[in-house]
């Protein structure tokens, strides 16, 4: 059931993780802001000014790749936009979640309505609505191009609109024209360059990746208190996470690790009770926390700055532009993801050590003789093997 929280509003300003998160989290609304209502119509009206002359524009009045050379006439071109809809559907593989389905359609409203892509205020309306309503386009996880750009998904997440396809509504997978009918909703008549608007783009990709992040984002901090926590359990110590050490080497995503740890264990009763231990240093995967928990936090600075720039981005080709210059359609490759997978690369990278250090902290935990816990921490060690297997698991 959506939320009856405020909704969310594309246009009033900038797309951020939070307006992401309500609307795939907290199901929100979404709203068109009434500067983005006329962004679109202007860009449209700019298609429209391309058709009523006799200029050659690449997916308006031509075929699309190799075959962009051959031009079109007015009486084919509603079918053109149709064709490539249906073409491009040839994804494959189990479904992406509701979840990222839904990052996917308020992302790709959030594009649309920058009045860069030439689409009419009907198709985003419609697109809204199907967030509002709960309609899920059923997308199959495989079959684009790499990073460059995300053509089958997006077909499968754009049929829906004109009542192919299927939905995922109500719990239930549907026929695409059933859901429209159970809301009451019209399958759209694609107008000229609406068809490649909707395939041509970034947001299957960002979706994912921006979903991955505010996972990522959530883990790293729990990192440091699962970190602090074990810490305590193998009778550890907070030197280590000393300010002044890392005042000496002072990258910001260390030093707010080691604040963070520093803080989760202050006042522990447990720390205070082996003060005098003797101890030197504690293990690698103790100490060494906040040089790479902290370096986890760097590469999420980096990530989620590219990633809010991809939201804030128009993606598809051609791109229309109506400014004070006057009024263009150009055609570019702005619906190549690269930036965004390099910077999912680097997050994967980053993941992988975070849990390579959480492995080796499990390991002297279930280790008897790296602790004087129990072995396995099994209640009776032989009898139960306790965590045996999760560390090998991990």
């Amino acid at each position: 059931m959506l939320s009856e929280k405020p909704p969310v509003a594309i246009g009033a300003e900038p797309v951020s993780f939070s307006a992401l998160g309500a609307v795939v989290h907290e199901q929100r609304r979404v709203t068109l802001s009434a500067a983005a209502h006329a962004a679109i119509e202007m860009s449209a009206a700019v298609v429209a000014a391309v058709l009523s002359g006799d200029r050659v524009v690449y997916g308006i009045n031509t075929g699309v790749g190799a075959l962009s050379q051959v031009r079109i006439g007015p009486a084919d071109l509603e079918q053109l936009q149709v064709n490539l809809l249906r073409s491009h559907a040839a994804g494959v593989g189990a479904p992406l979640t509701e979840n990222e389905t839904r990052a996917i359609l308020f992302l790709r409203c959030a594009s649309l309505a920058r009045g860069h892509s030439g689409v009419s205020r009907e198709l985003v309306d419609l697109v809204l609505a199907f967030l509002n309503a709960g309609i899920h386009p059923l997308i199959p996880a495989q079959g684009s191009v790499g990073a460059s750009g995300d053509l089958a998904p997006l077909a499968h997440a754009a049929l829906p609109l004109i009542g192919e396809g299927s939905v995922r509504f109500g719990g239930k997978i549907l026929a695409a024209s059933e859901a429209l009918t159970a809301c009451g909703l019209v399958p759209h008549r694609l107008r000229p360059k609406e068809g490649i608007a909707l395939i041509n783009g970034t947001q299957v990709t960002l979706a994912i990746g921006a979903l991955t992040y505010l996972r990522a984002h959530r883990l790293a901090r729990t990192a440091d208190l699962i970190g602090a926590m074990t810490v305590d359990a193998l009778l550890g110590t907070d030197v280590a996470f000393d300010p002044r050490i890392q005042a000496a080497r002072p990258h910001p995503g260390q030093a707010a690790s080691a604040r963070n740890l520093r803080g989760l264990l202050a006042g522990s009763g447990i720390k205070a009770s082996h003060a005098n231990c003797g101890r030197v240093q504690d293990a690698y995967s103790l100490r060494c926390m906040p040089q790479v928990h902290g370096a986890v936090y760097g590469v999420l600075g980096h990530v989620g700055g590219v990633l809010l720039v991809e939201m804030n981005s128009a993606t598809d080709n051609p791109l229309v532009f109506a400014d004070e210059h006057g009024t263009a359609v150009l055609s570019g490759g702005n619906f190549h993801a690269e930036p965004v997978a390099l910077a999912l690369d680097y997050l994967a990278i980053a993941l992988a050590e975070l849990g390579a250090l959480s492995e080796r902290r499990v390991e002297r935990m279930v280790n008897p003789s790296l602790s004087s816990l129990p072995a396995f921490l099994a209640g009776i060690p032989g009898l139960e093997s306790g965590m045996m297997m999760a560390q090998v698991t991990a």
